[in-house]
């Protein structure tokens, strides 16, 4: 028998997320989780949703058998553009990124901390493979940092931590994570709880978070 699904689903986690993007905002989306926020734009809003490979303007995702080959994502999937969209040289793309031109960043992890650490490119074991790609300079040139993931691992690990086990991308970097369970704020007294997901009650999100989560009215 399947267990019940909690939570949201990644769909639902990403259209959560594009619900906070202001309007306007130029945007930079990770693999995984956060590819599939380019689905989701909310009425009466307008994103610009950029790629590190070289796109400003991706749209999201073809129909199977109507997407080009050489019209990729950063994370080699293929995509659409929007009317207006650009192309350009990796290296443009990056100067963009360092250059502070970019509103937001959606990134997936492997750990989020307490304090806003983030670790996503490594599990430091020996036979990991390595994953920077352009995280590194993102969450150092872009203004801010969500993250999407989901609570735990798959062995049911938290993923939300006090302090990263593993090796860290960046210190003090993330601002916001939604999770299939949660929406939670990266404050300087620690996670913060600013939407539970449906169905899910607070004390199911704090045994499986290993840091405390504040209440707003705490």
């Amino acid at each position: 028998m399947n267990q019940e699904r909690i939570g949201r689903s990644r769909d639902e986690i990403a259209q959560r997320l594009a619900l906070d993007i202001p309007d306007g905002s130029y945007v930079n989306l990770g693999i995984g989780i956060p590819e599939l926020v380019a689905k989701y734009v909310p009425e009466g809003r307008e994103f610009i949703y950029h790629t590190e490979n070289g796109l400003l303007g991706m749209g999201p995702s073809p129909e199977p058998g109507e997407g080009h080959p050489e019209l990729i994502n950063a994370g080699k999937k293929q995509v659409t553009v929007v009317p207006g969209a650009s192309y350009f040289h990796h290296a443009d793309s990056f100067a963009m990124i360092r250059g502070g031109h970019l509103d937001l960043c959606v990134l997936g992890a492997l750990q989020v901390s307490k304090d806003g650490d983030l670790a996503n490119w490594s599990t430091g074991a020996p036979d990991a493979i390595p994953a920077v790609g352009g995280a590194m300079d993102l969450i150092a040139g872009v203004k801010s940092i969500f993250v999407t993931t989901q609570h735990c691992t798959k062995t049911g690990e938290p993923k939300l931590v006090d302090a990263c086990s593993y090796p860290l991308t960046g210190k003090g970097v993330v601002n916001r994570i939604y999770t299939d369970l949660a929406v939670i704020e990266v404050t300087n007294e620690g996670f913060q709880l600013v939407e539970l997901s449906p169905g899910v009650e607070f004390e199911y999100v704090q045994e499986r978070t290993a840091a405390p989560i504040r209440r707003a009215e705490q």
